[in-house]
């Protein structure tokens, strides 16, 4: 084996943005926790923190050799066994940088747990569409089962050089397709599996607490230049620009989704620029290494106007997706996939083309080539996610029951399934109470908030 050396400022920089993408999840608990009713708020984060505990421990021993192992199996996955349990790993580089070789010097193990928070997000993003009315061991079992028949075969594809990148070459700076469209496809099979929640879209059904909201979109923004600038994984003009772009794109889309409101509603929210926030950091995503700064501002202001609008949809075809997973991540995600086939631009970026030609979107003098390979690696994830999530969840219910029980759901999640609940409403005169915190303004049940906190579903629901 050869002398390697490690790279001290790019493993540096890529265990910070590990830490940025982990704090990412709990930012996740909160957002989704602040949008649910009261009753299931700690079942909802409770789902984001379990699949922290499971992902990472699947991604150690198999999810990370299958998703960037050797190709098996035709390039549909990689050698289940590559990584795992092999010492030499430890001193080994994912890209050498020695004598023979140029790269980035990172050590094997840091790229594989900073891969590790991508598929933990990845995962958990799917509970959003399915509060309220889930059973905990039903949710544990689908997550084992889709992260390892999906997402790590996804990876591989998309990043790992199998089957779909070996096909199509698509584009996917830090996971439009693999993280984005795959999870929202996902969430729209096993909503439809589980059904709507009882009394939807009849009842009105609100978040309970706003700053939650809030505070959970801010933890996701700060985590996500993580995300993206991290997936550069060196330090370098390109990650500065996927910097840049995360934090324009996802201005534009704040404003873009209160522009929808404000038209629309004459009340502008801060839900909705909570979910605007999002709607631009998932657009921005596959696309924030690629392309120009002024196109990441016009980028993040459709991906807000159209998921605001999107957002919608539930009601027009029918389905419950809960917290608007589909909505925001999974239009988000198609957007800013099959933006790099108008605005990739590869005099940016000279790894874009990676021998393969000229890899311009149709504005940068490209033709349509870029625009079909990134729709057709969309379209094939969207297609294989929801199948896969879809006959899971079929199969949970029908033999360990993957739905609660209509007394439990009524009575509430969080008491049904985990015997706790996130506000003491019973002793409204003791320190720290939810009884002090609903006169605040901040617990209480979801009938009780105000009308002007709807969340970014009811908004544009009306």
């Amino acid at each position: 084996m050869p002398e390697v050396t490690i790279d001290t400022g790019n493993t540096a920089w890529l265990l910070v943005s590990t830490a940025l993408v982990l704090l990412m999840t709990p930012g996740l608990a909160l957002f989704y926790g602040g949008l649910n009713r009261s009753k299931g708020v700690l079942n909802m984060m409770m789902m984001s923190f379990s699949t922290i505990g499971l992902v990472s421990i699947l991604w150690l021993f198999y999810g990370f050799s299958a998703s960037f192992g050797t190709d098996t199996a035709g390039g549909l996955f990689g050698d289940l066994g590559q990584y795992f349990g092999s010492k030499t790993y430890i001193d080994q580089m994912w890209l050498s940088t020695d004598d023979n070789a140029s790269g980035i010097g990172i050590p094997t193990y840091v790229f594989m747990v900073f891969q590790m928070t991508f598929a933990v997000i990845t995962v958990a993003l799917i509970s959003g569409a399915i509060a309220d009315r889930a059973k905990f061991a039903g949710w544990l079992l689908f997550a084992f089962g889709w992260a390892t028949l999906v997402y790590f075969p996804v990876a591989h594809n998309v990043w790992g050089g199998g089957w779909i990148w070996q096909k199509l070459h698509p584009l996917d700076f830090a996971g439009g397709t693999a993280v984005h469209i795959n999870a929202g496809a996902a969430a729209l099979g096993v909503a439809l599996v589980l059904g709507k929640r009882i009394g939807w879209p009849r009842e009105s059904m609100k978040p309970h607490n706003v700053p939650f909201v809030a505070l959970g979109a801010g933890l996701l923004w700060f985590g996500w230049f993580g995300f993206n600038a991290g997936s550069e994984l060196t330090v370098d003009g390109v990650t500065g620009l996927a910097f840049v772009n995360t934090q324009v794109a996802t201005a534009a889309a704040v404003l873009g989704w209160v522009i929808v409101e404000w038209i629309r509603d004459r009340k502008p929210t801060l839900v909705g620029a909570s979910s605007g926030a999002i709607a631009g950091l998932v657009a921005i995503t596959p696309a924030c290494g690629f392309i120009d700064s002024w196109a990441a501002v016009i980028l993040g202001l459709v991906a807000g106007i159209v998921c605001a609008l999107a957002v919608s949809l539930k009601y027009r075809f029918g389905f419950d997706d809960s917290l608007d997973v589909v909505g925001v991540h999974f239009v988000g995600g198609w957007i800013g996939s099959l933006s790099l086939g108008f605005f990739a631009n590869d005099a940016l970026n000279s790894a874009i083309t990676g021998g393969l030609g000229s890899k311009n979107g149709l504005f940068n003098g490209g033709g349509a080539d870029q625009l079909l390979a990134q729709a057709g690696a969309s379209g094939i994830v969207t297609v294989y996610s929801f199948a896969i999530a879809f006959v899971l969840a079929f199969v949970i219910e029908k033999t360990v029951g993957f739905r609660v029980s209509t007394e439990a759901e009524v009575e509430g999640i969080d008491i049904s399934e985990h015997a706790e609940s996130g506000y003491d409403l019973n002793n409204p005169g003791s320190s720290g109470s939810a009884g002090g915190f609903a006169m605040a303004g901040i617990g209480g049940s979801a009938s009780a908030a105000p009308a002007a906190q709807a969340p970014a579903s009811e908004s544009v629901a009306g």
